[in-house]
């Protein structure tokens, strides 16, 4: 499961530098002279401002550990500098074709990525983004125009057929013979530790009674029918899976073998859609009482060869060549978009006239 949240934001996939020399060509006949530093790029004449830029690098590197060097600063602005081009002439666009995100859609959505948190917990998340409400509904609603565009412009006119899924199949079959089983699975990990923390404000447990109390309410409000991705958002202290609702992915049986023989027996017992009993994780070098775990099986796929018949497969072979399609057809539509509009990238530029 993605993080809806962290998603809204642009990509932190820093794209070829060579590219955006590139396209900063286009405006090096007439240099930057007479232009503001404070403009970075200009899309038929809209202006994209350095402190949109500015905004989205201190988005994607607040809480970063390891700072970056000025090569990898500059490379990352420039990555979203080039998207924000690309979202603008995805605006231009969408005003010509009427399918520019109206409020109610900006609103349903808002409200779909609120409903896991309180008030409290939403407003903790954009803080921690570094983010006003006011540039999130910006942010949706670019996003959801710019969906709008690219599902009537490419998606919509992809058509996988049974032919190319049979093709697929035949071509990569040993990539379908599981020499093991496979676990899919979701955690919801709570520890006794007081340094972690949680995706719910204000809801770490500090010590093993604590943690002990608040697995034990999550199992309950399991045990009554919530959700247990949700759960897993709002009480996991996995920070890095608890964003997914706790999906931690599929491993194989070699794997769970090397994993403690607690969650590992009770995990083999499980069907899929059913979840464990509370987990105790001790430290093996202390004894002592580390964490908490409940484990969720979401799919479990049996060893040897799965056939095309098998209905995940053929979605599995179907997701990957429309995810593979989409891809090459966006990448072409931004490069016509892009020749079709008029596009001054004076940051760059700048970079090269240093």
């Amino acid at each position: 499961m993605e993080n809806k949240l962290d998603s809204i934001i642009t990509s932190k996939n820093v794209r070829l530098l060579v590219m955006l020399i590139a396209l900063a060509m286009l405006a090096t006949s007439c240099g930057t002279k007479g232009v503001g530093g404070d403009v970075a790029a200009t899309v038929d004449g809209q202006k994209i401002y350095r402190a949109d830029v500015e905004k989205y690098f201190q988005s994607q590197t607040a809480g970063s550990t390891q700072p970056l060097s000025d090569e990898q600063a500059t490379s990352l602005r420039l990555s979203i500098l080039r998207e924000l081009i690309e979202n603008e002439i995805l605006m231009h666009r969408a005003a010509k074709l009427g399918l520019l995100a109206t409020d109610e859609e900006v609103d349903r959505k808002l409200n779909e990525i609120k409903s896991p948190y309180s008030a409290g917990e939403f407003a903790q998340r954009l803080s921690e983004r570094k983010l006003s409400i006011d540039d999130f509904r910006h942010d949706i609603r670019r996003t959801l125009t710019a969906e709008k565009v690219l599902h009537k412009e490419i998606t919509s006119k992809i058509n996988i057929t049974q032919q190319d899924i049979s093709a697929y199949y035949n071509q990569h079959k040993s990539e379908f013979n599981l020499i093991e089983p496979r676990y899919h699975l979701a955690h919801i990990l709570v520890t006794t530790s007081p340094g972690q923390q949680s995706q719910e404000s204000g809801n770490k447990a500090r010590n093993e009674a604590e943690a002990r109390r608040k697995i034990e309410t999550v199992m309950t409000r399991l045990q009554a029918g919530e959700d247990f991705s949700s759960l897993a958002m709002n009480y996991s202290e996995d920070s890095a899976t608890a964003a997914n609702g706790g999906d931690v992915g599929i491993a194989p049986e070699s794997a769970l073998k090397q994993t403690d023989a607690a969650t590992r027996e009770s995990v083999v017992k499980l069907k899929p859609g059913q979840y464990t009993p509370i987990i105790t994780l001790s430290n093996p070098a202390t004894k002592q009482v580390a964490a908490f775990q409940i484990v969720k099986l979401i799919a479990l796929e049996p060893a040897g060869q799965r056939e095309i018949s098998d209905p995940r497969v053929e979605q599995e072979i179907r997701s990957q060549l429309q995810d593979h399609r989409e891809q090459l057809m966006k990448a072409a539509y931004y490069e016509v978009m892009r020749d079709q509009a008029k596009i001054d990238n004076y940051y760059a530029q700048r970079l090269l006239e240093k």
